[in-house]
C-alpha cells in the first residue's frame, strides 16, 4: 500500500509541476532540476508516514445466554453465540528525520478503532526526544499507561485475546490522556537495556471504555515504570523484570464514602466513613479525594531452543481501589458521566497473570496456557460474603467474589500477515453460601475463534 501511495503522489506531482503538460518546448535543465528537488522532497515526507493496522474478526461461543465474560465483553440478553469485529485498527504515524546525531526528534501517532459498535479514538499523542544524546523524551496525548507489561503491550502481539479480569478493571481502555517523561539511552547505548517512564494523567480513562474523558477535577495521577531487558550473547535467551507505581484518585462529590470493617456483632460489612450530607457542607474546591494506589511487578523470560521459542511471562498488582457498591472497576467503569455520583466502596484488592507459550519447533503452530486471578477485595472471602449486617452497615455482595481464569489456546501462523487462535477461557468464581446466585460456580466460560489479518 504504501509503495502505490508514493507512486501515486509522485505521478500527481509531476503533473502539478507541468512535467506532462503538452509543450513543443524543452523544459530549461534548471527548471526540471528544481522540479525533481521538489518531488524528491515530497516524496521523502510522505515516506515518513507509515500507515499500519489490524482487524480481529472473531466468532465466540458462550457457556449460557446473557454471561457477564470478560473476554470481549459480557453477551447480550438471551445470547450465547456471536460473531464480532473485536478491533479494527488503522494508525498513522509520522518520523521526523534523523539529525546529525542520528537521533529522530519528533514522532506524531494518531491510531482510530473501528468496530461493528462504532469509531473511537485509541492514539493522539506527539513525541518529542532530546536532540544532544537521545536519553530523554516526552510523550503527551492520549497514550497507553505506562504500568506494568500487559496494559501497553499490544493487542496484535498479545497471544491471548483479552487481558485478564484484573488489567480490564483498574485500566478500562489501557489509555489516558496525559503527559509522560521517558529515559533510556539509545539502542548504540550500553544502557539501553534500562528504561524509565513516569508521567502525570488525568486517571478518567480513554475513549470507549464509558462516558466522556474530560477530567472533572485537579488532581492527577501519577504512574511509573521501571523495566530491565537483557539478552544473552547468543540472543538465545532473553528475559526482563519490571517494577510500577499508580498513586491518583478523583474528587469526592456529594456521595457517601464506606470503608471496609465490621458491624456491631463482628460481621465483616462496609461501615460509613464520610457521610454525604457533611461533603456537600465542604466547598467543590477544597473536597476530599479518594486514595486510588497500585504497586506492582512483571517478569518475562525467553528461550530459543530445539524444541522452539518458550516463554515465560508473570506479573502481579496489589492496592487500595475506590469504587461502587456493584462494581471494582475504575472512575468511569462506576458510571458513564464524571463525576462520579454513586457512593463510593475502599477496597483492598490483589491479582496476577501467568503465561507459558511454546512455539512447535520451527512449525506455525503456537501452544497458549494462561492463568489469572482477581480478588476484588481481600478482607474477606468465602462464606463471609453475603452475611446479614446490622442497620447502620451495609453487607457484602457479589462484587467481593474473587475470580480465578485458566485459558488454553492454540494460535496457527497462515502467512506472515495473517494468525488464527482457538482459545478456550475456563473461568472459577468463589463460592458463599449466604450469597444468592453464588451458592456455586457461574456458568461463563467461552471459547473464542479468531482470525487476525495485519498490515
Amino acid at each position: 500500500m504504501k509503495q502505490k501511495l508514493t507512486l501515486l503522489f509522485l505521478l500527481a506531482s509531476l503533473y502539478a509541476n507541468g512535467l506532462f503538460a503538452q509543450e513543443t518546448e524543452a523544459t530549461p535543465l534548471d527548471t526540471l532540476t528544481n522540479h525533481v528537488a521538489g518531488i524528491r522532497q515530497d516524496v521523502d515526507v510522505l515516506k515518513r508516514i507509515k500507515l499500519s493496522g489490524y482487524i480481529q474478526a472473531q466468532f465466540q461461543y458462550g457457556d449460557s445466554t446473557g454471561a457477564a465474560a470478560y473476554n470481549g465483553g459480557a453477551f447480550n440478553a438471551g445470547i450465547d453465540k456471536r460473531f464480532m469485529i473485536r478491533r479494527g485498527r488503522l494508525k498513522a504515524q509520522y518520523d521526523a528525520p534523523a539529525n546529525d546525531r542520528g537521533i529522530s526528534t519528533s514522532q506524531y501517532v494518531l491510531q482510530f478503532d473501528v468496530t461493528e459498535k462504532g469509531l473511537t479514538i485509541k492514539d493522539a499523542y506527539g513525541k518529542f526526544t532530546d536532540p544532544w544524546s537521545g536519553w530523554f523524551s516526552i510523550t503527551a496525548g492520549m497514550q497507553n499507561r505506562p504500568f506494568g507489561y500487559e496494559i501497553p503491550y499490544s493487542s496484535s502481539l498479545r497471544e491471548s485475546p483479552e487481558r485478564g479480569r484484573l488489567s480490564q478493571l483498574i485500566f478500562p481502555g489501557e489509555r489516558d490522556l496525559g503527559a509522560m517523561l521517558s529515559i533510556q539511552g539509545p539502542k548504540t547505548s550500553n544502557w539501553n537495556w534500562i528504561k524509565l517512564d513516569a508521567g502525570f494523567f488525568n486517571g478518567n480513562g480513554a475513549p470507549g471504555a464509558g462516558g466522556d474523558v474530560s477530567d472533572f477535577d485537579k488532581k492527577k495521577d501519577f504512574i511509573t515504570h521501571l523495566a530491565i531487558n537483557r539478552t544473552s550473547k547468543s540472543e538465545k535467551v532473553k528475559y526482563g523484570i519490571g517494577l510500577s507505581y499508580y498513586t491518583g484518585g478523583y474528587r469526592i462529590d456529594t456521595v457517601n464514602v464506606y470503608k471496609f470493617g465490621v458491624d456491631s456483632a463482628g460481621v465483616k460489612a462496609y461501615v460509613l466513613d464520610m457521610k454525604k450530607d457533611d461533603i456537600k457542607k465542604v466547598n467543590i474546591n477544597t473536597r476530599d479525594y479518594t486514595e486510588r494506589n497500585y504497586i506492582g511487578a512483571d517478569a518475562q523470560l525467553s528461550i530459543d531452543w530445539n524444541a522452539g521459542i518458550t516463554t515465560l511471562r508473570a506479573e502481579y498488582i496489589q492496592g487500595d481501589q475506590p469504587s461502587g457498591s456493584g462494581n471494582t472497576g475504575s472512575t468511569k467503569s462506576i458510571n458513564s458521566n464524571l463525576p462520579v455520583t454513586t457512593d463510593i466502596y475502599k477496597r483492598k484488592f490483589n491479582g496476577a497473570y501467568f503465561y507459558f507459550l511454546q512455539n512447535i519447533a520451527r512449525s506455525p503452530f503456537q501452544v497458549i496456557v494462561k492463568y489469572d486471578w482477581y480478588d476484588p477485595n481481600t478482607e474477606i472471602e468465602g462464606d463471609e460474603i453475603g452475611k446479614s449486617v446490622s442497620s447502620t452497615t451495609v453487607k457484602t455482595n457479589a462484587t467481593d467474589i474473587k475470580y480465578t481464569t485458566l485459558g488454553l489456546g492454540l494460535a496457527y501462523r497462515w502467512d506472515a500477515n495473517v494468525k488464527l487462535t482457538a482459545y478456550y477461557d475456563s473461568v472459577t468464581n468463589e463460592t458463599s453460601q449466604n450469597l444468592s446466585g453464588y451458592t456455586k460456580d457461574l456458568k461463563d466460560n467461552v471459547f473464542t475463534l479468531r482470525m487476525q489479518v495485519k498490515f
